[in-house]
């Protein structure tokens, strides 16, 4: 069963990280047009590549969400580059399914007199990316204002000739600035989105690289994600749902906290109980998560997500819904989710151990807060699951220290360490 298209891959990459900030990622969307209209006035690429690039340059910058300073956009984009260029290229080197573009992202701040001596298949992409990128943001700033000539001065040492004179015809051919400003780029943009093409297991990828993103806003959210989908993988065996249900739960429990990007990290962070208006916000996880996410991903797992924290007794939220309600794949990660918190130390509670865990659910599955079935299975199999959440737990670690520690050593090799 196909669960998501390919062109909704790209729109649920893109309207997630809008929950994080959605000024980055609208010049994402801008920078991907721009790119787009001066690949097709150069020629010879198919429609099916133009959409590889467009996806590329939405998430050029998606190495800024990990930094600091994501929200002073001229800060990582003219005086700090080199450290959301090299964690953008990484994160789409190791988990995108567009790896071989990676480099694009890499080099796209260089000069054009520094990207014409490389030894690579896209440094003239690169080049078209590094312009446009350049012309939205002078562009948004400067309005009625800007003047595309300011560049001229650059040609042939900061800017590609090239890249120059195909930006010039976009604007002839296409009229692409006034299209930005008025908006009606957005439907040219969806529409060569439509030309993605993805195997399912570079959808699978792209929706594991959309959980690993989650690590953003800080890695306990995608451990949070890893220990869940652990838990709800193999109680969705024990329950004895079949490998359709099984695949609809793993995609449900993968991407079910993805609204807590929009959450901010005062509250996430908080070294206390949050206050009722603070807890009022973070409960809107699930319907930011539920609106992303319909119409996008197969409806199944879009209810799967949206009732991951209704509770069998009705004291649940958003909707309040009662075990006859709901299905054994909602139940379940109704339970995983419970558990992987339980299993988190947090800034105003420590992690609780097995037997202290087991002891909190029972008492709450007789309560009816979780089905009674769906909490046995997990007790039964106590030891089984939480060994099998460690080794995947152990292969999640061993991914992040590996992009660390290829952001030092690429980091030192271009000498900005």
């Amino acid at each position: 069963m196909e669960y998501i298209h390919s062109k909704d891959i790209f729109l649920l990459m893109r309207d997630t990280l809008k929950l994080v900030d959605r000024k980055s990622m609208d010049h994402g969307s801008r920078v991907a047009y721009y790119l787009y209209k001066m690949l097709e006035c150069k020629g010879g690429y198919e429609k099916f590549e133009l959409a590889d690039f467009v996806f590329l340059a939405s998430l050029h910058d998606i190495g800024a969400y990990k930094t600091e300073n994501l929200k002073d956009m001229l800060q990582y984009e003219f005086r700090e580059t080199m450290a959301h260029s090299v964690y953008g290229y990484l994160v789409f080197k190791n988990l995108s399914p567009l790896s071989e573009l990676a480099q694009i992202i890499l080099y796209h701040h260089m000069d054009y007199s520094q990207i014409v001596t490389m030894d690579y298949e896209y440094k003239d992409i690169t080049a078209c990316l590094n312009l446009a990128e350049k012309i939205d943001i002078y562009s948004t700033i400067l309005g009625d204002k800007f003047d595309m000539r300011r560049f001229e001065k650059h040609i042939g040492t900061i800017l590609s000739k090239e890249s120059f004179d195909l930006f010039r015809e976009s604007v002839e051919k296409y009229d692409v600035l006034n299209k930005v400003k008025s908006g009606e780029y957005k439907a040219e943009l969806d529409d060569i989105a439509g030309y993605m093409i993805f195997t399912n297991a570079d959808k699978k990828k792209s929706l594991e690289m959309l959980m690993y993103s989650q690590g953003f806003k800080g890695e306990s959210l995608v451990f949070s994600a890893v220990t869940g989908t652990c838990i709800a993988e193999i109680l969705g065996q024990k329950a004895g749902l079949n490998e359709l249900e099984r695949e609809q739960l793993y995609y449900g429990a993968l991407l079910h906290d993805i609204g807590m990007l929009a959450i901010p990290n005062v509250i996430m962070d908080a070294p206390r109980n949050l206050t009722p208006e603070e807890y009022k916000k973070v409960k809107m996880h699930v319907l930011l998560a539920e609106k992303v996410l319909k119409n996008r991903m197969a409806e199944e797992v879009v209810g799967i997500v949206a009732t991951h924290h209704e509770r069998c007794d009705g004291s649940g939220y958003p909707r309040g819904l009662k075990e006859s309600q709901m299905n054994r794949s909602q139940w379940i990660l109704q339970l995983a989710d419970s558990v992987s918190a339980l299993l988190a130390e947090k800034t105003y509670r420590p992690a609780l151990d097995r037997d202290e865990m087991r002891v909190l659910l029972r008492k709450e599955a007789e309560r009816g807060k979780y089905n009674k079935m769906i909490v046995n299975l997990f007790l039964d199999g106590q030891s089984e699951i939480m060994d099998y959440v460690q080794t995947r737990m152990d292969k999640t670690l061993v991914t992040y220290r590996k992009l660390n520690q290829q952001y030092r050593k690429v980091s030192k090799k271009l000498g900005q360490s």
